[in-house]
C-alpha cells in the first residue's frame, strides 16, 4: 500500500503518573503490549510498512524501536502540531499518501482501512458512537468531549471547541489524519504561512492544538472529510483509562469498543 505513516509520540503523558517515569506515553502497555506496538501491528497488517515516529520525551526509548525518528526539541512546551512539523523531513517529498496518527491511541484494522480508502484530499477518522467510550471513561462525558459539526456533504465545519450541549457533538475526532500525496505540499505551505503571533484557541502558535490547526484549514476553505466509524478504537490518557479497559477485557466486554485484531 502506498501510504507512509507518522506516529506522533513526543508526549510525556503526565496524567499517567508513575507509568511514564522513564518511558514516553506511547510505550505505556495496554493489555501487555505498548500502545505504539498495537498501532504498528495494525499498520503492517494492512500493508503500511513505511513508518516513522516523532519523538521527544525519553526519545532514546523510541529510537530503540528501530524506526526512523524525528526529535521535537521543544516537546516539553509544545503539542502535536510542533511534533508533526518537526518531522517535516519525513513527508515533505514523499511519493505516497500520508497518515498521521497520535501515539496514544489504538484502532482496528477495519477502521484504518476505511480511512485509507477515502478519496478526499484530507480526511479525519470520526467516531459516530463516541458516547459509548466517553460514558465509561467520564462521569460527565460532555466535560471531556469537544464540539464537532459536519455539513450535509460529510465535510467538517467545526471541531475542538468546548461544547455547551450534546447536540454540538456529531462525533469525536480520534487522532487519525489522512492526507493525499497531491495535497501534502499545500499542507506544509499552509503551516509555514500561518501567523506566528496569533493566539489559537487560547494558545500561542508553538502550543497550538492539532484541532486548532485543522480548524484553521477549514476556516481557510479546505474541505476536510469526516470518515465515520462506529467504535473500534481506544484513547489512553489516564491510569483510570487503563484500569477500565483491563477490567472490560477480563470480563469479555471490551470487544464492543475495540477488538485486538493482530
Amino acid at each position: 500500500m502506498k501510504v507512509s505513516c507518522l506516529i506522533l509520540a513526543a508526549g510525556i503523558g503526565s496524567r499517567l503518573g508513575s507509568l511514564t517515569n522513564d518511558i514516553p506515553k506511547a510505550l505505556v502497555p495496554l493489555l501487555g503490549k505498548p500502545l505504539i506496538e498495537h498501532q504498528i501491528s495494525t499498520l503492517k497488517s494492512i500493508g503500511v510498512n513505511r513508518i516513522a515516529i516523532a519523538s521527544g520525551y525519553c526519545s532514546h526509548k523510541i529510537d530503540s524501536l528501530g524506526y526512523p525518528t524525528y526529535f521535537n526539541k521543544l516537546y516539553e512546551n509544545t503539542n502535536m502540531v510542533e511534533s508533526l512539523f518537526s518531522s517535516i523531513e519525513f513527508f515533505s517529498n514523499i511519493k505516497t499518501d500520508l497518515l498521521i496518527s497520535y501515539g496514544d491511541i489504538v484502532y482496528q484494522k477495519k477502521n484504518l482501512a476505511k480511512v485509507l480508502n477515502s478519496t478526499d484530499e484530507i480526511s479525519l477518522m470520526i467516531d459516530e458512537k463516541w458516547l459509548d467510550l466517553w460514558s465509561i471513561r467520564n462521569e460527565n462525558p460532555i466535560e471531556d468531549a469537544e464540539t464537532l459539526k459536519i455539513d450535509k456533504e460529510g465535510y467538517l465545519l467545526e471541531l475542538g471547541k468546548k461544547p455547551e450541549n450534546i447536540d454540538q457533538i456529531e462525533g469525536q475526532y480520534t487522532g487519525l489524519i489522512f492526507v493525499k500525496q497531491s495535497k501534502i505540499k499545500d499542507f506544509i505551505e499552509f503551516y509555514k504561512n500561518m501567523d506566528r503571533n496569533r493566539i489559537y484557541d487560547g494558545k500561542i502558535f508553538t502550543k497550538m492544538f492539532m484541532t486548532s490547526f485543522l480548524q484553521s484549514l477549514i476556516d481557510f476553505g479546505w474541505k476536510i472529510k469526516a470518515t465515520k466509524v462506529k467504535n473500534g478504537w481506544l484513547e489512553v490518557d489516564t491510569i483510570k483509562d487503563l484500569q477500565i479497559y483491563t477490567k472490560l477485557h477480563k470480563e469479555g466486554n471490551l470487544n464492543s469498543l475495540w477488538e485486538i485484531d493482530n
